[in-house]
């Protein structure tokens, strides 16, 4: 549990703009993004304190984000991430807001995030009732037991990653080992095929990585393995792509023989210095002998055939 709260809080200062965007498509429009945001944890930590030093902790984050127009310079996000069933839980949150709207007297909306296989558990509002005096507080509510994955998996916002994966680790008491694992590498593609900053998908994928947990050594092992694989892979395709690229701008089509192998000799060079792949597979790749590639290696390259 402990570990799964360490992962939320990160994945949610990792890629805090996204989330806002999942929610509110148009975020873009009034927030600005530009300015960063400020993470209040600690602040939200001091207005509601554990009552002794073993009660339960959660996963809570307190978020200021700045706005681009308007009366407000600045708004509070509250996010709670719920991963087990709390009779108390409305009445909790409604106590956040109240010390949250008293500190800092600024907008507030609440996020109630549920990541429990529990359908029946889904509170949405604290109400209180005495002699004529009523209060009211609504937040809002996203249960990942409810989504729908096909709709996850069409969308282009990296939250969608995090939900699916919270998605998938809810199934493991129902599914085999090895239905998780094809699940979990599944998931890993599709991160991988996103078209995101690589800082970003490294943070994604650790959270899939670690978020979904095998029982079985082997089946982490092949996990990783295929990730690997994966990675390898992409890697292959891109430096492929580029070296296609290069010959046609670089008049390949021409004939230029010279030129084509001093060229080849520089891409070479750069494969063998900024990558980790092979002897035999920079020569697949750049269409050359093995011999070429270590003549490039050595220092010893000299105009030498390229067959």
């Amino acid at each position: 549990m402990k570990r799964d709260d360490t992962l939320w809080k990160s994945i949610l200062e990792d890629i805090f703009e996204d989330f806002l965007l999942f929610f509110y498509p148009d975020a873009g429009t009034f927030f600005d993004f530009s300015k960063g945001f400020e993470y209040l944890d600690k602040e939200l930590e001091q207005l509601f304190p554990p009552e002794d030093h073993y009660q339960t902790r959660f996963v809570d984050k307190l978020v200021k984000v700045y706005c681009k127009n308007g009366d407000n310079e600045w708004i509070l996000v509250h996010i709670e991430v719920q991963g087990y069933r709390d009779p108390n839980f409305s009445r909790r949150m409604f106590t956040y807001y109240s010390r949250i709207l008293d500190k800092y007297d600024k907008p507030i909306t609440a996020f109630a995030i549920f990541t429990e296989n529990n359908a029946a558990f889904r509170p949405c509002e604290y109400y209180r009732e005495f002699l004529g005096t009523s209060v009211l507080f609504r937040y809002n509510v996203f249960k990942i037991l409810d989504q729908d994955e096909q709709m996850l998996g069409k969308s282009d916002n990296p939250f969608a990653i995090v939900a699916l994966t919270v998605k998938a680790a809810l199934k493991s008491k129902s599914v085999s080992e090895t239905d998780l694992l094809r699940l979990k590498i599944q998931l890993a593609k599709n991160l991988l095929d996103r078209n995101l900053p690589k800082s970003k998908i490294n943070n994604l994928l650790t959270f899939v990585r670690f978020y979904i947990h095998f029982e079985n050594q082997d089946t982490r092992f092949k996990f990783e393995q295929a990730i690997d694989q994966i990675t390898q892979n992409k890697q292959t395709m891109g430096i492929q792509e580029f070296i296609t690229e290069r010959f046609r701008t670089e008049g390949k089509a021409e004939g230029r023989a010279e030129g084509r192998t001093e060229l080849m000799a520089m891409i070479t060079h750069n494969l063998l210095h900024e990558t980790s792949l092979s002897i035999e597979k920079i020569a697949e790749l750049v269409g050359a002998s093995t011999e070429f590639v270590l003549s490039i290696k050595q220092g010893k390259y000299k105009d030498m055939s390229l067959e």
